[in-house]
């Protein structure tokens, strides 16, 4: 039995219907039967699935698997640290991932991520467009989420369309519940949060200007 009901497979094929390029689903997970202490991943199975899924409902869309353990060159090349992970990419890496299984208020994220790499087009407006050609340092944006929190995928769907449209910029959407020491580290209580290369922190879902704004703060020089 899997895991969309046959009602959301026909939304999802009625909303794939619309994608342009191929977009292909990354998975890091964890094949091997023996456990290893530190590594067990409980929904690695499970988001694995559920990836195999929703690239089932179109001829757009296709997924390749590698084992975290075994696949080591491949997780070298994806700077993949966490597991389950996925990686949506179009005809080049975007810096696009989702850590944790989106399922919930986070399935539509991992939606929009798709429809918006298969287009190419991150949708943000041109003000934002020319605000972030003026990046010239590395941008690493976590967003910090829940699948039960409704404000979240906002969030989460912004931070992928940023880096969908600047090289400069890579897009982590963490599921806090699935990775506990990551919300330790980053004092995460409530949801959404966002640190952005571990020196600029906020809460809630901004609107697209704010949250440009921030992570804009660490392109300026850190006094010391």
């Amino acid at each position: 039995m899997g895991l969309l009901d046959e009602k959301v497979k026909e939304q999802v094929r009625d909303m794939f219907k619309d994608l342009v390029n191929p977009v292909k689903l990354v998975v890091f997970t964890q094949d091997s039967l023996i456990s290893i202490p530190g590594l067990e991943c409980e929904t690695c199975k499970d988001n694995r699935l559920l990836m195999e899924e929703v690239a089932a409902l179109s001829d757009k869309l296709s997924v390749e698997v590698f084992d975290f353990v075994k696949d080591k060159e491949k997780v070298a090349e994806y700077k993949i640290d966490k597991i389950p992970a996925t990686v949506i990419q179009g005809e080049k890496d975007y810096g696009i991932r989702v850590y944790g299984m989106p399922t919930g208020y986070e399935f539509p994220t991992l939606l929009s991520a798709i429809s918006n790499v298969s287009s190419r087009n991150s949708q943000l407006s041109e003000a934002s467009r020319e605000k972030i050609k003026a990046a010239t340092k590395p941008i690493h944006i976590q967003v910090f989420v829940t699948v039960t929190c409704p404000y979240c995928a906002s969030a989460a769907s912004l931070a992928h369309r940023l880096a969908l449209e600047s090289e400069m910029i890579s897009a982590d959407v963490v599921n806090a519940q699935e990775f506990p020491q990551l919300g330790q580290r980053y004092n995460v209580f409530a949801v959404p949060k966002t640190v952005v290369n571990e020196l600029v922190y906020f809460e809630g879902a901004l609107p697209e200007e704010q949250f440009l704004q921030r992570i804009m703060e660490t392109q300026q020089p850190r006094s010391t």
